[in-house]
């Protein structure tokens, strides 16, 4: 039962790097690998001020602030100075590396005996709780703080879901995704096509810091090579939510783009539990990818077979 609760906490924080991902490949079709080096950087930023004392409410604020900027440099180069949206990313994504050693000091930033998110979600549970006793859940023993970082979790991730989707009805967010759909017709209208990829990489990047400075207070640390492969996990993330649920409404994508990244996760954590090497976890990530990809296209060609078939 721990690693089904440690695979659905881990799931649902990374849904936020999915929910980033969705930003930047789906809505401005934007080929941007800022996010293996923001969501370092996010984590880095928050376990550098959580070390220091700040409160982790603020250092997980600052961990969004700063891929926030990261995004917004990729933005610049890419519009500003007319460097290929790749080649912006890639980049940015390296000079971040350096970055986020001078932040931490070092390659790697313990955080266990400081007071972290998951310290306030236990001690939240314990009160509501009335003891530190583990919860029985199905004949299964689960502490609280397990419990209660889920809970606390989930609760974030429905806040920021509900807020993203109340975004992008505002006129602001409807013309950024106007831009995605068609720049030519966004700038017709007077719209800077340019400062709407800006904004929607900064945010887009922001949520991905946020992920690594939630993912980092999890887990106890920060280190510095945390973020290689994060853009593959959002973009694996985003493609099953979609087979999932389809992409018909902005609603329904943003909910499948973390349920995605929730079944993603469970299916890496039964991997491990039947016995894969953690060091073929890589590999096999990639993949989960490949299928995630192929399968729509399968799937799609299927059915027109059957349609026409069945026509015939």
């Amino acid at each position: 039962m721990s690693l089904l609760i440690g695979a659905l906490t881990i799931g649902f924080i990374l849904s936020l790097l999915a929910l980033g991902v969705f930003i930047s490949f789906r809505i401005f079709e934007f080929p941007d690998i800022t996010a293996d080096g923001s969501s370092t950087l996010g984590a880095a930023v928050a376990a550098a001020l959580i070390v220091k004392g700040t409160n982790p409410l603020i250092a997980s604020t600052a961990g969004f602030a700063a891929g926030f900027v990261a995004g917004s440099l990729t933005g610049v180069l890419a519009t500003k100075f007319k460097i290929n949206g790749l080649l912006s990313g890639i980049l940015v994504m390296t000079a971040l590396y350096s970055v986020n050693l001078h932040i931490m000091g070092r390659s790697n930033v313990p955080l266990l005996s400081a007071t972290t998110l998951s310290t306030y979600a236990q001690n939240v549970g314990v009160r509501i709780r009335g003891s530190q006793a583990p919860l029985n859940i199905l004949g299964w023993e689960v502490t609280v703080l397990d419990a209660s970082t889920l809970v606390l979790v989930f609760l974030a991730i429905v806040f920021v879901g509900l807020l993203l989707y109340w975004f992008f009805q505002t006129n602001l967010g409807t013309a950024m995704r106007a831009t995605g759909d068609n720049a030519q017709m966004i700038r017709a209208l007077g719209v800077s096509d340019a400062n709407m990829i800006i904004l929607g990489l900064a945010v887009s990047n922001g949520l991905i810091g946020l992920s690594g400075a939630f993912l980092a207070q999890y887990q106890g640390f920060a280190d510095v090579q945390m973020g290689i492969g994060m853009v593959v996990w959002g973009l694996a993330s985003v493609i099953i939510g979609e087979a999932l649920v389809g992409v018909r409404t902005l609603g329904l994508t943003i909910a499948g783009a973390v349920m995605g990244s929730v079944l993603f996760r469970l299916l890496v954590a039964i991997a491990l539990r039947l016995g894969l090497n953690p060091n073929d976890l890589k590999l096999i990530t990639a993949g989960f990818v490949f299928v995630a990809l192929i399968v729509p296209g399968l799937l799609s060609k299927l059915k027109s077979r059957r349609a026409g078939l069945s026509h015939a």
